[in-house]
């Protein structure tokens, strides 16, 4: 028998997908933290509802015609839906076919947005007759990448469900995604694994300093095992030494260095480090950066609560436009220098 590509962790949740038998929903939503597996387990299940025969426990067979079909990312009555971006990034040999369709201007940056040309292009799939199982299945991810008007036609789609059709939706962060997509989906949680589990796999995976990079990514076992793997390591150490000893010229110089890199990992970041000041503030307690208690307990006490709490909103603010900066350098000087602020630094 073939192992199923699930991880550990995910077990429970699918026996609860299982126990739904004939009450499937016409489309689910798929949530929880980043880096922890989702889009695995989304397309795990989608092979699993077009399998042929699959195994005692819902698991597709991995032998079947409709599973080869789904391996080589080539089924007939299956679509995959995420921003342009992703494919070009890592789009694995004979994927081609799956690609969100093209737009006029060929030499247009891939597009980081779910947009409404790839929706359109799953009306015709959906009245067109199935090929093997009965049942088509479009896996959609992240469901906050949609832009409004692509998230205006999903809407229509799920509003009114083709017979046979399974849509199932994954989001980081449902609470940017449309109220009414939200009640039109069956909402399936996906949480974080326990810590013991989530550090035998990553020893499994010969993770060094596993329970240091487990932390800094807030629990998340998929995240920490990339970011230990990442080029982005060195800038993540230059950033908390500043972060650690915050000032005027270290804040120019760190926003000089940094400004090529994606803002919304800086900013993302940063919110991470200031949740361990605040939290260390409150209670003690530090999450994602516990190796550096002595500087996190320093600022802490430095810092004005209120003043803190306001930042901390301004920088979720932030977030929100980050990822379309006008000037990139000018976004994290104002940022860094605000931040620097906060301790009487500049």
């Amino acid at each position: 028998m073939t192992q199923h590509p699930l991880y550990s962790w995910q077990e429970d949740a699918w026996q609860q997908i299982q126990a739904l038998g004939q009450r499937l929903p016409h489309a689910f939503l798929l949530h929880g933290p980043q880096g922890i597996g989702k889009t695995v387990f989304a397309e795990h299940l989608a092979q699993s509802l077009l399998c042929e025969n699959p195994w005692q426990g819902g698991h597709a067979c991995q032998q079947c015609g409709s599973c080869g079909w789904f391996a080589q990312y080539s089924h007939p009555d299956y679509r995959r839906v995420r921003p342009e971006l992703l494919d070009e990034e890592d789009a694995p040999a004979g994927e081609e076919a799956e690609a969100p369709a093209k737009t006029s201007k060929a030499s247009k940056a891939p597009s980081k947005e779910i947009v409404i040309n790839q929706i359109r292009a799953l009306s015709d799939f959906m009245n067109i007759s199935t090929h093997r199982s009965g049942r088509r299945v479009i896996v959609l991810y992240p469901a906050e990448a949609l832009n409004v008007p692509a998230a205006n036609a999903l809407l229509k789609s799920l509003e009114e469900p083709n017979a046979n059709t399974v849509f199932i939706l994954v989001s980081n962060s449902i609470d940017r995604l449309l109220p009414t997509i939200l009640s039109r989906c069956h909402k399936f949680g996906l949480g974080l694994p326990d810590a013991g589990i989530a550090l035998e796999w990553l020893h499994k995976q010969g993770i060094k300093d596993a329970d240091v990079w487990l932390a800094q990514q807030g629990g998340a076992p998929l995240a920490a095992f990339d970011m230990a793997h990442s080029d982005l390591r060195a800038d993540l150490d230059e950033f908390i030494r500043f972060l650690s000893k915050p000032g005027t010229e270290l804040s120019l110089k760190t926003a000089d260095k940094m400004q090529k890199m994606e803002m919304p990992v800086v900013v993302g970041w940063l919110q991470r480090w200031l949740y361990d000041i605040f939290s260390y503030k409150q209670s003690g307690r530090i999450r994602y950066h516990p190796r550096y208690e002595q500087e996190l307990k320093s600022l802490s006490m430095q810092v004005d609560e209120p003043a803190l709490q306001q930042f901390i909103k301004n920088c979720n603010e932030r977030q929100a436009i980050a990822s379309h900066p006008l000037s990139a350098k000018l976004f994290l000087e104002d940022m860094l220098l605000e931040y620097s602020a906060l301790f009487g630094t500049i």
